[in-house]
C-alpha cells in the first residue's frame, strides 16, 4: 500500500545572483508573473494536489517569502473600509490555512540536497514532494497532480521530465527510460548532464519530484559533488538501488523562471491565458514586435 504524500519541501534559500540588482533586497521567488510571486505559482500548484504541509527552506533575507504567507491585518481592514471586496476575497483564496506552513533555514548554500535535508524534521518518517520554485508549470491540470496520479499507481519515487533536443542533454540531469506504466517508464539511470551523444535518453528532470523518506538518511551522509555541494541527483543515485524510480512526463509548459529568458517568457504565456488581461497585451505586443521588424 503506498503511503498517501502529504508534506512539500520548497527550497527557496538561493541567492538569485542572476537577476540582480532586482534580488539585492528581494528574493527571486518574490519576482512577480504578471500580479503574483513566483513562489504563489508553485504554492498553488502543491495546493491542488492536495499537499497538507508546506516545508520552506529559506536562508537570510528571505522573511518577506513569509509575511507573504500571513494575514496582514492592516491591509485586510484597508481593503474592507474602502469595500474593496474582491481584492479581499483573492487574498483570503491564496492563504494556507493556519498552522499548515513551516520554515526551516539552510545556513549555509552547501547544495539542494543539503536543502532538501535541512527538512528532515519535518518530514519525518513519510514520502514527500520537492518542487523547485524556479520552475513554473502551465496546464490544466498541474504537473504533482499529475505526478500523483503516477504514484498512486506504482508507488516508490517519481521524477517529472520533459524531452529536450539531443544536442542539448549536457545542460540537464538524464533518466534513463525503461519499461512503460500508466502515464509513465520505469527509471533505469539518471545522469546529470551528460555529453551529447552519450546520454540514455532526451528526457531530463524537470524540478518536481516525489521521494521516500529513506533520501534523508542517504542525504546526512552524502560527500559533496558537482561544485562542491550535496546534490540531490547523487543521493538519488544511491536510492535508486534499494527503491524504484519512476518518470512522469509533464503534460503542460514549464518556464524557468530562474533564468530571464524563462521569467519573461511565462509572464508572457501567464498574461495570454488571463480573459481580463489578454486583449490589451496581445494588443500592446503586437505594437511592439511590428516597430522592430
Amino acid at each position: 500500500m503506498t503511503r498517501r504524500i502529504r508534506k512539500a519541501v520548497f527550497p527557496v534559500a538561493g541567492l538569485g545572483t542572476r537577476f540582480l540588482p532586482a534580488t539585492k533586497a528581494m528574493p527571486k521567488e518574490m519576482l512577480t508573473v504578471v500580479d503574483r510571486p513566483v513562489i504563489q505559482y508553485v504554492f498553488e500548484e502543491a495546493r491542488e494536489a492536495g499537499i497538507e504541509h508546506f516545508i520552506f527552506v529559506t536562508g537570510r533575507n528571505k522573511s518577506v517569502i513569509e509575511d507573504h504567507f500571513d494575514v496582514q491585518v492592516e491591509l485586510r481592514d484597508t481593503l474592507a473600509k474602502r469595500g474593496k471586496f474582491a481584492e479581499l476575497e483573492a487574498l483570503d483564496g491564496q492563504m494556507p490555512e493556519a498552522g499548515s506552513v513551516s520554515y526551516t533555514r539552510q545556513q549555509e548554500p552547501l547544495g539542494l540536497g543539503h536543502a532538501i535535508w535541512c527538512a528532515r524534521e519535518m518530514v519525518g518518517d513519510e514520502p514527500f514532494a520537492v518542487l523547485l520554485p524556479d520552475m513554473i508549470m502551465q496546464a490544466p491540470k498541474g504537473c504533482l497532480s499529475q505526478m500523483m496520479d503516477v504514484y498512486a499507481k506504482t508507488g516508490g519515487n517519481i521524477v517529472s521530465v520533459e524531452e529536450c533536443a539531443p544536442e542539448e542533454t549536457s545542460k540537464y540531469g538524464i533518466v534513463g527510460k525503461g519499461d512503460d506504466v500508466p502515464n509513465g517508464f520505469e527509471v533505469t539511470a539518471m545522469v546529470e548532464k551528460p555529453a551529447p551523444g552519450t546520454a540514455p535518453s532526451n528526457f531530463y528532470i524537470s524540478g518536481r519530484y516525489i521521494l521516500q523518506p529513506e533520501v534523508m538518511s542517504i542525504l546526512e551522509n552524502q560527500a559533496a559533488g558537482a561544485g562542491g555541494e550535496i546534490q540531490l541527483t547523487d543521493a538519488m543515485l544511491t536510492l535508486h538501488e534499494k527503491s524504484p524510480f519512476f518518470a512522469m512526463p509533464f503534460t503542460g509548459s514549464t518556464y524557468d523562471c530562474g533564468a530571464k529568458s524563462g521569467f519573461l517568457a511565462a509572464n508572457v504565456a501567464f498574461a495570454l491565458s488571463r480573459p481580463d488581461i489578454a486583449p490589451g497585451f496581445q494588443e500592446a505586443l503586437r505594437d511592439i514586435i511590428s516597430r522592430r521588424a
